[in-house]
């Protein structure tokens, strides 16, 4: 048994983009840089635990160099080019009863107004529930081929429960053109039917299941603005990666393919 001195060995996590190299699991702790809302995020965690919802990390503390620390969530975490088993239909919808039922637990609690949440992925129209706003498969942690757990809240915001379904979707369905589906994705998924099986396990009404291709279309033209502001800005890990994926041709491909096959989106579901 470990003696309760012994220095706990920091073990790198890999995964992301935002704070790669940075993130380290300190046995049953996970360190990693504290977002600028860390504070607000912290209180958010705990009243989502306090509402049944403990499929989140649990915040510890901040420390005094500008760290937090989380409790760590033992499981699986899918990293690209994404493996067949977390892109099965029965791992989509646990994905989608997951993001139902933290969007259950959001909705009861108040929005610090205070707290200066990111715009980064932000949904433009505002809304008084905190999205998570970046439910890709990096940030979710499986267990026996189960969505179990959400981490990485750095960018959640206020915004309608609607648009951190369109962010998901982007990802599960994948909401891109083939070839670029390709480069991380398995071969031979199906958009419009995963995108569908997405919505029911969420329980989506008729009304928004109408809007949501609209919705993600919008999504994906705030993902592209955050990519390129990060261009601008020289960031090393953005330059390169939009180099590496096919630049802003495979922007443009992926948005005129999502306009292209809008009435596909909204059959699928809808009928």
């Amino acid at each position: 048994m470990m003696a309760d001195d012994e220095p706990v060995h920091a073990e790198p996590l890999i995964g992301g983009m935002v704070n790669a190299g940075a993130v380290f699991r300190l046995g049953s702790v996970v360190e990693r840089p504290a977002p600028c809302t860390a504070r607000s995020l912290h209180v958010h965690l705990l009243a989502l635990k306090e509402r049944g919802f403990d499929a989140a990390p649990t915040p510890v503390r901040l420390t005094e160099d500008g760290r937090e620390q989380l409790t760590f969530i033992p499981g699986d975490v899918a990293l690209p080019p994404f493996p067949r088993w977390v892109m099965t239909k029965s791992a989509l919808r646990t994905v989608g009863s997951l993001l139902r039922r933290l969007h259950e637990a959001s909705a009861a609690i108040p929005i610090d107004t205070h707290a200066a949440w990111p715009r980064d992925l932000a949904d433009p129209a505002g809304g008084t529930m905190l999205c998570h706003n970046d439910i890709c498969p990096d940030n979710v942690v499986f267990r026996d081929g189960r969505a179990f757990a959400l981490i990485d809240f750095d960018l959640a915001a206020p915004g309608r429960p609607l648009w951190d379904l369109a962010m998901t979707a982007r990802y599960w369905a994948p909401m891109l053109d083939p070839a670029s589906a390709d480069a991380n994705y398995p071969a031979g998924l199906d958009a419009p039917t995963r995108l569908r099986v997405l919505v029911d396990s969420y329980g989506l009404s008729p009304q928004d299941r109408a809007e949501l291709p609209g919705v993600i279309e919008q999504a994906t033209q705030v993902c592209r603005d955050f990519v390129a502001r990060r261009v601008a800005d020289n960031d090393p890990t953005y330059v390169q990666a939009l180099a590496e994926r096919g630049g802003w041709e495979r922007w443009d491909r992926v948005q005129a393919w999502l306009v292209t096959h809008r009435e596909t989106f909204t059959n699928a579901l809808l009928h």
